[in-house]
Formats: structure tokens, sequence, C-alpha cells
């Protein structure tokens, strides 16, 4: 498999607006130092342990959850100027594709992203897409295997190495 490094861009119209409580919460955690999280969520049932594993990373201090659709499409907005002031910010990538990780380098500092890749933690159910077929405590013990590996890493200061580039199914190149 050839790694393209051609980029490509996406255009969003203006909101009208921001959000009240993501004005709230990103002031909020930016004046209390807290560290954002973000994750995949997508359809799939990566996203979903993706997106568990956020929730239960951003219950531990520093960390708080943050919104990607507010970083990502609301550039003014206090969510995203927490994303962009913070030491740190903490991606949880649902598989190899790494999407909102290579988003962010284009929004943020790229030194100071935690990148994770919650596949290469669990390395199964990849020939699965409907989260529905898993039943929810195997997601759940999933996610939270995520989230351990996720905050031993940050204890470590083991964050923003290149996450594997294979999904483990045996299709792709490394």
């Amino acid at each position: 498999m050839t790694k393209s490094k051609a980029k490509i861009s996406i255009v969003v119209d203006e909101p009208k607006g921001f959000c009240p409580i993501g004005e709230r919460v990103g002031n909020q955690n930016k004046n209390e130092r807290k560290i954002p999280v973000i994750s995949c969520e997508g359809a799939c049932i990566r996203g979903e342990i993706a997106r568990l594993a956020a929730h239960l990373v951003a219950k531990e201090e520093p960390y708080r959850r943050s919104c990607h659709g507010e970083m990502f499409t609301v550039p003014t907005s206090a969510i995203a100027g927490w994303m962009k002031e913070a030491p740190k910010v903490v991606v949880i990538d649902g598989c190899f594709l790494h999407c909102h990780g290579r988003i962010l380098k284009n929004l943020t500092n790229e030194d100071k992203i935690a990148q994770f890749d919650a596949l290469s933690v669990y390395k199964k159910y990849t020939d699965i897409f409907d989260i529905d077929d898993i039943p929810e405590e195997d997601r759940k013990r999933v996610a939270r295997q995520v989230a351990d590996k996720v905050l031993a890493d940050l204890k470590q200061g083991k964050a923003a190495e290149e996450p594997a580039a294979a999904c483990g199914c045996g299709g792709c190149s490394e």
C-alpha cells in the first residue's frame, strides 16, 4: 500500500452561533487547566469502543471529555479555544485510519497530541461492523482495557508515538 502525503480538505459552512453548554464547559475546563479528550465516534464497533474508552479516561484527573465537532467546525468556540491552548490533547482513534488524529494535526500543534489507536490494544472485532453484534458487557470490558492502557501510557509519558499502521485484519500492509 502506498502512503500518500497529499492533503484533502472539507469546506464547512460558518456556524450560526455557539453551543451555550460548550461555551461554559470549554471556558471552565480551560480555566481549570484540564486536558481535553476526544475520540472516534464512528458508527462501527471500533468507534464505539474508542468513544466508551474516552469517557472512562475523561473521568480521571486532569482529563475531561471534549467535543470534536466544535473543535473541527466552530474554530472560535470556547471548546476549540480550550483544545488549542491546552498543553496536551488526548485522541483515541478507533482504528488504523486515525481519522481524528489526522484532522487534529492540522488544527493544533502536533507535538502536544497524545494519539492512541484503540484497535491496536484489543485486536479483535476486525470483521464486525454493527455495534450491537457485540454484547454491551463485552464492549464495556474492552473499552475499560483501552482506557487503562491509555491512562498507563499517559502516566508514563508514552503518548505521541506514531500509531501502528495495520488494522490487524491481515489485509493491510504495515
